[in-house]
């Protein structure tokens, strides 16, 4: 027996327009559940009861292969920058549609997660049986609590999330990055993650919540850039390690809900094609958060303006672009590289959704698409 702890009004609009721009503004909240009871009392690591496997399995994990599909499979990308820098374990991400049918070697000490919001996404838990058929530990990221994924996965980790109706993925995906960030900072501290980093990682991860609610309360700045765009046709994202699934899921959103053809990129992939592309109707929206990079993405962005492109640039607080180059500047706070994801996505979130509203579309059913894919 579970206990189904949603009550009926997180399924109601309130004072909302849609169940899109709800779940947005709720995000502070979905990831303070995320993380509600999962930090260890020396505030230096993570830990999750549900994982079923103790310190010493986990140890002898090698590798991590990640499968999921959608906004999640972003989410896994994620993952594995994350996890691989902080806890220096190889990460594969697989389709989940693709890795039931292919044939990978894993050995034996290979950890396979799978990560789906309603936890009924059919390739998905295709994956799992597959994973489990061929006598692997088979671990789940999901949100529906007494989901199929949710009872067929040897152990898991819930979202807490709390139901999301609107179509286009939003408190789901930035929780599963959040949970994404704790699995790296548990798995990092069991090997080479210092105390002090440990501590660091874990109060950045505490202060996610306030942060985003000042990223949500630049909304309508975000507004108003989003009016100049909603006519155009293409639309360019480009972003660096971590920030490059986050340019992939904010071109997947302004397909979902405005209809408007998009692609993502890492920023030096640029270069190598796409950028032959470029004219003044073609704009391209830069995630720069990283100091470490930011130089190099600054010179992808002249390259663009150089061509008369539009270039939107979403920057860390500290950091400037020279003048003239971006036509458009966002700020977000300046954070551990850990939660730039999660602030990048939610400013992308608004933008396609004020993009879709003045577009006319029906952001909470996108034409086409169902919340849950059940089907192959």
């Amino acid at each position: 027996m579970h206990k189904i702890d949603w009550d009926l009004g997180s399924a109601e609009l309130g004072d909302f327009s849609h169940f899109m721009e709800k779940e947005i503004f709720e995000q502070p909240n979905a990831l303070e559940n995320a993380m509600r009871g999962r930090f260890s009392e020396d505030g230096s690591t993570a830990h999750f009861g549900g994982l079923r496997m103790t310190p010493q399995e986990l140890r002898q994990i090698d590798r991590i292969v990640l499968c999921a599909c959608g906004s999640a499979w972003h989410a896994c990308l994620v993952a594995e920058t994350l996890i691989e820098k902080f806890a220096r374990i190889p990460v594969e991400v697989e389709y989940a549609s693709e890795f039931r049918y292919g044939n990978a070697p894993l050995d034996k000490n290979t950890l396979v997660f799978v990560i789906s919001q309603s936890g009924e996404t059919q390739d998905t838990l295709a994956a799992l049986r597959e994973s489990k058929r061929k006598g692997f530990k088979t671990l789940a990221i999901c949100n529906v609590v007494g989901s199929t994924i949710a009872r067929e996965a040897d152990g898991g980790i819930y979202q807490h999330s709390g139901p999301e109706i609107g179509v286009a993925s939003t408190k789901a995906f930035t929780s599963q990055i959040c949970i994404a960030a704790m699995l790296a900072l548990y798995l990092g501290r069991m090997r080479d993650l210092s105390y002090d980093k440990g501590v660091r990682f874990v109060e950045a991860l505490k202060q996610l919540p306030s942060q985003i609610k000042d990223v949500i309360n630049q909304h309508e700045k975000i507004k108003s850039i989003a009016h100049k765009y909603i006519n155009v046709h293409n639309f360019l994202f480009l972003g660096r390690q971590s920030l490059f699934p986050i340019a992939l899921e904010g071109a997947l959103k302004l397909k979902e809900v405005s209809y408007i053809h998009a692609e993502g990129y890492p920023s030096a992939e640029m270069k190598h094609g796409p950028i032959a592309m470029i004219n003044p109707e073609f704009p391209s929206f830069f995630l720069a958060t990283q100091k470490t990079l930011f130089q190099k993405v600054v010179s992808n962005m002249q390259e663009i303006h150089a061509r008369k492109g539009p270039v939107i640039a979403l920057i860390s607080e500290g950091l400037e672009v020279p003048p003239g180059i971006a036509d458009d500047i966002i700020n977000i706070p300046s954070v551990h590289e850990a939660v730039q994801p999660i602030l990048a996505t939610v400013v992308l979130q608004l933008f396609a959704y004020y993009i879709a509203l003045e577009r006319g579309c029906d952001v909470d059913k996108p034409r086409n698409l169902a919340k849950s894919v059940t089907v192959e």
